[in-house]
């Protein structure tokens, strides 16, 4: 039986070839520290870093590459966000789809006198952008919110809710670990101040990576502090992008893989991406339709959703449903609350979650009826 893998919302599998042979290549024939010496490994180590940052921001719309600061996932990018704004107190903004590297800092925050207030969602986990809008008051230091839920892949109206944060003078934080490489995005023409993104999710680079795109706005405080490679005579913490937020040594492989993906996505485009994740949901929906029992949560604007479905069995658990599927269809994918349990509040399937479902550039629309079609017969009892 031949495995399928559906899990990409979680990390995304396969890689483009590229990715791999660029990870082992700057393993076996690299080795330098960007930034540290001068000799000539460790100038290449600096191209391999440069050439990431320059493909992520042709990605994104950027116009200056050094607005792009490399994390290890897209949940340092968020708590750099997070704490830098939020640190000293005050009233924030978020969504009830938020995963928990939003609403776990926040929480924490929340002792230091942080008020955090949410907007709702609809019954498919597609934020209400007015009510985002209605929140925002006079004493609002940050807004936050999701690009694309995790939970059912409905896609959020970021451009409406980013005009009222700019209307208002407040700092607007997207979460884009969902959207980046799955959902074309162009800073050039959002009004967002700053995007979290993953690398090894859509943008289908190596686990350990990741990033935070910082808009032209006043310098937060850094999450960490240490060497930067510049400025060695000061003890300060450099002022300047991506210096201040990028202390101690980079995952250089892991970047050399990232630039891979990210040019594997520069060539097919975004758009593309996009569009076979749309009828690779529609062939899931058609093949596992038919059978009352089986419900997919999914809001009213089908085409706003990333290449995520989450299914519920009637009668079935979901641990029971995701085990089935891989022992006997040898399907996988994941089970439970995904790291999201207001967003399963707030859809209606806390506290045991859903079976999700996420497909990628190389799943196939013959994968995906095979999917369905063994979704329609666990409901059936087959």
């Amino acid at each position: 039986m031949r495995t399928l893998y559906l899990d990409n919302a979680a990390t995304s599998w396969p890689k483009p070839s590229g990715v791999p042979a660029a990870v082992r290549r700057e393993l076996v024939h690299g080795g330098g520290n960007p930034g540290r010496s001068g000799h000539r490994k460790s100038i290449e180590a600096g191209r391999v870093v440069l050439a990431c940052r320059e493909r992520l921001a042709a990605l994104f719309g950027v116009s200056d590459p050094s607005h792009i600061v490399f994390t290890k996932n897209a949940t340092e990018a968020l708590n750099i966000v997070i704490a830098g704004i939020m640190g000293s107190g005050g009233h924030v903004v978020t969504t009830g789809m938020e995963h928990n590297s939003v609403l776990r800092p926040l929480r924490a925050l929340e002792t230091a006198g942080v008020v955090v207030e949410e907007a709702a969602a609809d019954a498919g986990g597609r934020v209400d952008a007015s009510d985002v809008a209605r929140r925002i008051t006079a004493g609002t230091r940050l807004v936050i919110v999701t690009h694309a839920s995790n939970v059912t892949g409905a896609i959020n109206d970021i451009a409406a809710i980013g005009a009222a944060c700019r209307a208002r003078g407040v700092p607007f934080l997207v979460d884009a670990a969902q959207t980046a490489g799955c959902v074309p995005i162009d800073v050039a023409h959002l009004p967002v101040d700053y995007l979290a993104f993953s690398g090894h999710k859509g943008l289908l680079g190596p686990q350990g990576t990741g990033g935070l795109y910082v808009g032209d706005v006043a310098r937060l405080p850094p999450l960490l502090r240490g060497g930067t490679g510049s400025l060695s005579d000061r003890e300060e913490q450099p002022d300047f992008l991506p210096d201040r937020y990028e202390s101690g040594t980079l995952n250089v492989p892991g970047l050399a893989g990232l630039a891979e993906g990210v040019q594997y996505l520069l060539r097919r485009g975004v758009d593309s991406v996009q569009e076979h994740d749309r009828r690779l949901r529609a062939v899931f929906l058609d093949a596992a339709s038919g059978d009352a029992r089986v419900k997919v949560l999914q809001s009213g604007v089908l085409p706003e959703h990333t290449g995520v479905a989450s299914v519920i069995i009637e009668g079935r658990s979901p641990s029971a449903v995701g085990e089935a599927l891989e022992r006997r269809f040898g399907i996988l994918t994941r089970i439970g609350l995904h790291c999201a349990p207001r967003a399963h509040r707030a859809v209606g399937t806390f506290p045991e979650g859903t079976v999700r479902l996420s497909w990628g550039p190389f799943t196939s629309g013959r994968d995906m009826a095979r999917a369905g079609r063994a979704i329609a017969a666990i409901a059936g009892g087959r």
